[in-house]
């Protein structure tokens, strides 16, 4: 993304995995992001992919990004879309912090991922505990099983989406009920539009941070 990414390689299911990683050297938390379709040109340096990490990176915290299998120097090959969601998993399991929150972010195909990946941490089968919040670009509900999200998932959509129609994500998101922010205009890769998609994240969770901060404290009681 600039100068200062960090990149690595981490050891996947599959072989090597490699890494990018930007943030402030004292983080409040971490974002893994997970980037379009592999088949389709998709990879971590995708443009709505690098928005996300920079969002992030303005917040305060680390912004991991990673190649899937197959991708830009990631071993293995294309593996239906279950592959993906274990080498998301390695990535984690190999940067996760104890103790700092974490988001799971993903743009098409990459929403997919990190709402699997973020069911699997709900359920208690992964260590680190469940994932603080999730954010969605154009989630590929309509060619891969996107799994139900929390209510606090913020979900970005583009009304003009040629390839995950505005209709299917909120065909996904109403049994939910689960608010989409939808970007008038926009299409699938938010071209001209990326200032606003992270002016969207961001705005999004300075104010639940905000929110959190300024929660009034339990008072002790009296002793009898």
């Amino acid at each position: 993304m600039n100068a200062a990414t960090v990149h690595g390689v981490i050891v996947g299911p599959a072989g090597a995995l490699v890494t990018a990683t930007d943030g402030p050297a004292s983080p409040i938390g971490l974002a893994l992001l997970c980037h379009p379709h592999p088949q389709h040109g998709g990879t971590m340096d995708n443009k709505v992919v690098q928005t996300l990490a920079r969002a992030f990176v303005a917040l305060g915290y680390t912004a991991v990004r990673f190649n899937f299998r197959g991708v830009g120097g990631s071993e293995g090959a294309w593996d239906e879309g279950q592959g993906e969601v274990d080498d998301a998993q390695a990535v984690l399991q190999a940067v996760r912090t104890p103790g700092l929150p974490l988001v799971l972010g993903g743009f098409s195909f990459g929403g997919y991922v990190a709402t699997q990946l973020a069911a699997r941490l709900g359920d208690g089968s992964l260590a680190g505990g469940a994932a603080a919040r999730l954010v969605l670009v154009a989630p590929a509900v309509s060619r891969f099983d996107v799994a139900p999200v929390p209510a606090n998932t913020l979900v970005i959509q583009g009304e003009s989406d040629d390839v995950v129609p505005l209709s299917a994500a909120l065909d996904w998101a109403r049994p939910q009920g689960l608010p989409l922010v939808v970007v008038p205009g926009a299409g699938h890769f938010f071209h001209g539009q990326l200032p606003l998609l992270k002016s969207l994240v961001t705005q999004a969770f300075a104010g639940s941070q905000s929110q959190s901060q300024t929660q009034p404290q339990p008072q002790p009681q009296p002793q009898a």
